[in-house]
C-alpha cells in the first residue's frame, strides 16, 4: 500500500514534445560529476531541496580544455572560491577536491581537447524548504559536466551580429556581478531580446546608458589603432577579458579602459567579444550598422592568433588514468 501511494506516475507533467537533437550528438552519452560521484547524463540530478533549485543559490565557472591541458584552471578556481566566500558558503570543497573531480570527470569521458567544462558549486541541500542558509546542513553540492564544443571556430572566423537590449545591466547596488553567481535572469532577459531580433547576442547598457557588456561576454572596440573596453563597474571582469588585455599590451597596441557610449561601438573600426567559449569573436554588425568592412579586422586577427598561441603554450596538464 505504501509503495503504491508513494510512487505514482502521472501523464500531466510528461512533455508532449519530441526528443530534440543535440547540437553535438557525441555529448549524448557524457558522464557528469554530481555531489561526490560520476553518473550518466540521464542520471545527473540534484535534490529538489538543493539551494540551486530553490533560489538559484550557487556559483559557477566555465573552463576550456586544449590539447590535454585546462586553460587558466587556477584563475577559475580562485574565482569560484571568491564567489563562494562572498555568498558566505560553508563546508566548501577544497581546491584539490575540486581539481580531482574535474580530472576524474574528464578521464571518464575521454575528453582531452576541444572540451568545455561547466563547474557549479551550490550552497547545498536544505533540510526543509526555505530561503535561510541556516537550513543548509549537508555541505555544498559540486556539479561538473564536460562536453565537446562541436565547431568552436564559427564565431571566431565569420563574426557575430549584436543588438542592443532594453534590459539594463544590474548595478552593484542590487546584485554585484563580480560574484559569479547562478542568478542569470538579468542576462537571460537580454538574451531573449537578442533571440527575438535574430542576433547572436545582445549588448547591455548600464543605468547611465554606457555600454557594459553583452549578455554573456565582455566587449572591446578598435578605433584608429587604439583598443578600448568598458570599465568593469557593472559586470564580471572575465578571465578571458583579462587575458586579452594582457595580449593587447604585449602586442604593443594602446589599451584604454573607460566609459564608452553606444555610438562609439556603432562607428568602431573593429569590435570583438571575449569569453571562454567564443574566445575572441568578431562583431561584424551592431543594431544594423556594419562594423568596419563587415569582416574580421587586422587587430582582431592578430590578437586571435596571439590567444591561440597562448592556449597552446600554457595550461594545467590533465593527469590520466584517474580512478573513475
Amino acid at each position: 500500500m505504501l509503495k503504491r501511494n508513494v510512487k505514482q506516475t502521472s501523464t500531466l507533467l510528461k512533455s508532449p514534445l519530441p526528443v530534440p537533437d543535440l547540437p553535438v550528438p557525441e555529448n549524448e552519452k557524457l558522464l557528469a560529476w554530481v555531489g561526490d560521484e560520476i553518473v550518466p547524463r540521464e542520471s545527473a540530478k540534484v535534490s529538489v531541496f538543493d539551494s540551486v533549485v530553490q533560489g538559484g543559490d550557487a556559483v559557477w565557472e566555465g573552463l576550456r580544455v586544449y590539447s590535454g591541458k585546462i586553460f587558466k584552471l587556477e584563475a577559475h578556481l580562485d574565482r569560484i572560491f571568491d564567489s563562494a566566500k562572498a555568498l558566505a558558503f560553508n563546508n566548501v570543497p577544497t581546491h584539490d577536491e575540486i581539481k580531482e573531480a574535474i580530472f576524474r570527470t574528464l578521464n571518464a569521458n575521454g575528453m582531452f581537447d576541444n572540451t568545455h567544462i561547466r563547474l557549479t558549486l551550490t550552497r547545498g541541500k536544505k533540510v526543509t524548504s526555505g530561503m535561510s542558509p541556516a537550513f543548509n546542513r549537508y555541505g555544498c553540492t559540486l556539479i561538473g559536466k564536460c562536453f565537446l564544443n562541436g565547431n568552436p571556430l564559427f564565431m571566431t572566423m565569420s563574426g557575430i551580429t549584436l543588438v542592443t537590449a532594453t534590459t539594463r545591466r544590474n548595478s552593484p547596488n542590487n546584485l554585484d556581478s563580480k560574484i559569479h553567481h547562478n542568478n542569470l535572469l538579468n542576462n537571460i532577459l537580454a538574451k531573449v531580446e537578442g533571440n527575438n531580433a535574430n542576433a547572436d547576442d545582445a549588448i547591455m547598457l548600464d543605468k547611465d546608458g554606457y555600454v557594459s557588456e553583452t549578455n554573456a561576454t565582455n566587449i572591446f572596440l578598435v578605433k584608429k589603432g587604439r583598443v578600448l573596453t568598458p570599465h568593469a563597474d557593472y559586470f564580471l571582469p572575465r578571465i578571458t577579458r583579462a587575458t586579452v588585455m594582457e595580449l593587447v599590451i604585449k602586442e604593443k597596441f594602446v589599451l584604454v579602459e573607460r566609459r564608452i557610449s553606444l555610438s562609439e561601438f556603432h562607428t568602431a573600426d573593429e569590435v570583438w567579444t571575449t569569453g571562454t567559449m567564443g574566445e575572441l569573436s568578431p562583431g561584424v554588425k551592431i543594431d544594423g550598422r556594419i562594423i568596419g568592412d563587415g569582416k574580421v579586422g587586422p587587430v582582431t586577427r592578430r590578437l586571435q592568433n596571439a590567444y591561440k598561441m597562448l592556449t597552446e603554450e600554457s595550461g594545467v596538464p590533465i593527469p590520466t588514468n584517474h580512478e573513475t
